[in-house]
């Protein structure tokens, strides 16, 4: 009865942050504005580009650095078929879709590759299609970059369009993780993750496992790029496969509690937060500052801000034993 009470309990509260996201444009266009929306839209994304990196780098185990190659990869689909006519949401889905069939492909090549051999071969990825791009001025513009249609409406009425889509991206992705998670292939990562040679000897068939990961860690990337590409309105290859969106998710993951349902989550609030405390006051260092702070905040939590919960009850329960 207990555990039922939990899930009830755990659903209510997802539930709640589901209605509170759906009604979050109305309260921000009226608190006035533009940047509100940015910022809330900007932590989406995050949010979203985490969750996906979680499934891959968090519950298997595998350092992906593939997350800018599928958002930037996405970013062009969905740019393209923009301007060729197509409406927002169905371009989003087929970006999704191509970053997924792609990364599909790809696992097939380097997913027997392990620890650093698979990380930089992820990083590859992205300077690859990043070449293709440049190379193909007449689909792509090349390195003049793609300009986009802008979408009818006022531009609060846009702004808050691209937040209820990145918002949904971002619930789309933790469904994902919480699906993945708690079905066969989640626990069969999770074996991957602790020893992929005695998982091996035990049955489990790591190649679809992994595959399965990789290719959902890369849907969404693709769809968040997609809507990306429609919300600034003009994209190029040194914007979308730019290496930071490949990190930002990894250190977000780790800040919150890399391989669990809520860190991304935490980290993505907490790498925000952090990212505009620091730009405000220091503008001419932020970066390294950034930098700094997250270094030591991995350091100190190795565990992600989710163990905070953990030490919390060790230090209440041995309080209580006394």
């Amino acid at each position: 009865m207990s555990a039922v009470w939990n899930n009830v309990r755990r659903y209510s509260l997802w539930m709640a942050v589901a209605a509170l996201v759906l009604l979050a444009p109305t309260v921000l266009a009226a608190d006035g504005g533009a940047y509100s929306l940015r910022l809330a839209t900007t932590l989406a994304m995050y949010v979203a580009l985490a969750y996906s990196w979680n499934m891959i780098g968090g519950v298997a185990g595998y350092p992906s650095f593939s997350t800018a190659a599928f958002f930037g990869l996405g970013a062009y689909i969905g740019g393209l078929l923009q301007t060729w006519g197509v409406a927002l949401a169905p371009a989003a889905l087929v970006a999704g879709l191509g970053a997924g069939l792609f990364a599909a492909l790809l696992g097939t090549l380097i997913l027997h590759l392990r620890g650093h051999y698979f990380a930089i071969a992820t990083v590859v990825v992205a300077e690859v299609l990043r070449e293709l791009i440049l190379n193909a001025p007449d689909l792509t513009g090349g390195g003049m970059g793609l300009n986009l249609p802008l979408l009818s409406g006022s531009v609060l009425n846009q702004a808050q369009v691209y937040f209820v889509a990145m918002s949904a991206c971002a619930l789309a992705a933790f469904i994902a993780n919480f699906l993945l998670v708690r079905s066969r292939s989640g626990f069969a990562l999770a074996c991957i993750a602790q020893n992929e040679a005695a998982a091996a000897t035990l049955g489990v068939n790591a190649r679809i496992h992994k595959t399965v990961a990789f290719t959902l860690s890369s849907a969404f990337p693709g769809i968040a790029g997609a809507i990306y590409a429609s919300w600034v309105n003009y994209i190029d290859p040194t914007d979308v496969f730019d290496v930071t969106l490949s990190v930002k998710p990894i250190v977000m993951a780790l800040m919150g509690g890399a391989g669990t349902l809520v860190g991304p989550l935490l980290g993505a609030l907490s790498f925000v937060a952090v990212e505009e405390v620091v730009w405000r006051n220091l503008l001419h260092f932020h970066s390294g500052m950034l930098g700094i702070l997250i270094v030591l905040l991995v350091i100190c939590l190795p565990g992600g801000l989710t163990s905070l919960w953990q030490i919390v009850r060790r230090k209440l329960s041995k309080g209580a034993a006394r």
